[in-house]
């Protein structure tokens, strides 16, 4: 199930359920890919052992090699997990098996779907993972970015923002009370993050975009110093997730919408 998301008055939350939804009766049918939209699915990384087990059958070699270096457990168990969730869901798109999903990487390190001979399919996706939880974005012919993290109030938000954000968003974060602080960095971060991550860009870039949040407090411009390694006329929208957390997708200007995959 999607639904549009229209302005802040009636934006839906993000929900994540298991991840373990993808291997419900149904949950499999094909979706057909809008031009102007991106699509954001949120799941839970939880699920039984068998289930997971079953997206490990469904990685690659590669990731499941990844996998094994995690220490924990409970970390090789969420990788295992998100990754196979990820293909499950671009399975949809694609009108395939999650174990038939063929994935490659850009000059850039940035993930794609690999179509079928050589060369990148049209449809494009990002994910984040942190903390139990992830978010896959999903769009066509348009390359896209998203993040999501989980604000955490022991930030050292003052010395992060001097040394990574530019002066006007350091100055927006301090002005704040301090216990008010770090949920506007966590703002700004995911914002940045999903610009860079769109581009195949890596953290050194960090203070190479600046962030003006919109009034509406969902929107946001980007501004990119001249010399930059980012490219130019990109926007962000910061989703709405339940406290505690903060999300952020991003993709070139143009006339998109952002549709919430639910569910069904």
């Amino acid at each position: 199930m999607l639904n549009v998301e229209l302005s802040e008055s009636d934006e839906p939350v993000m929900v994540f359920p298991s991840i373990e939804v993808v291997a419900t009766a149904g949950w499999s049918a094909p979706i057909a890919m809008e031009d102007r939209a991106i699509h954001v699915w949120g799941f839970s990384l939880e699920g039984s052992r068998s289930f997971v087990e079953q997206c490990r059958s469904w990685l690659s070699e590669d990731e499941r090699g990844r996998a094994t270096r995690f220490i924990s457990q409970q970390d090789q168990c969420r990788f295992v997990l998100a990754h196979g969730g990820l293909r499950a869901v671009l399975g949809r798109y694609l009108g395939l098996g999650p174990d038939a999903v063929e994935l490659d990487r850009s000059e850039a390190g940035k993930p794609l779907v690999r179509k079928e001979g050589r060369g990148q399919s049209a449809i494009t996706f990002n994910m984040s993972h942190a903390h139990g939880r992830a978010l896959i974005a999903v769009s066509k012919g348009r390359e896209v970015g998203v993040d999501l993290e989980r604000i955490r109030s022991d930030v050292e938000a003052a010395k992060l923002s001097k040394r990574y954000f530019a002066p006007s968003e350091q100055a927006s974060i301090m002005e704040l009370a301090q216990e008010q602080r770090a949920a506007k960095f966590f703002r700004y971060w995911v914002a940045k993050e999903a610009v860079l991550k769109a581009q195949g860009i890596g953290l050194r870039a960090l203070s190479q975009c600046e962030i003006i949040l919109g009034a509406d407090g969902a929107g946001a411009e980007i501004l990119v110093p001249a010399g930059s390694p980012l490219q130019n006329n990109w926007r962000v929208r910061l989703l709405s997730c339940d406290e505690g957390w903060e999300a952020a997708v991003a993709a070139q200007e143009g006339d998109w919408v952002v549709l919430y995959g639910l569910s069904g």
